[in-house]
């Protein structure tokens, strides 16, 4: 059995950058593969698993540092 790598909501700054690796669905919308803001994702995204921290030198978002 594979293990989960499951990170809380709560380990983030709402500002933070963060990745999301595969397409979250939502009752109102669906959210693509990509970089967003903490704050701009569902719970249901860090519940399931589906987000991943970035390096600390890429993910900070109020040190101007955008992923490419």
């Amino acid at each position: 059995m594979a293990l989960e790598r499951r990170l809380s909501r709560l380990m983030f700054l709402e500002t933070e950058i963060v990745e999301l690796r595969q397409t979250c669905f939502t009752p109102g919308r669906m959210f693509e593969p990509g970089y967003y803001r903490v704050e701009e994702l569902p719970d249901v995204a860090f519940d399931m698993g589906l987000v991943d921290k970035l390096p600390a030198d890429e993910g900070k978002l109020d040190q101007g540092n955008q992923p490419s």
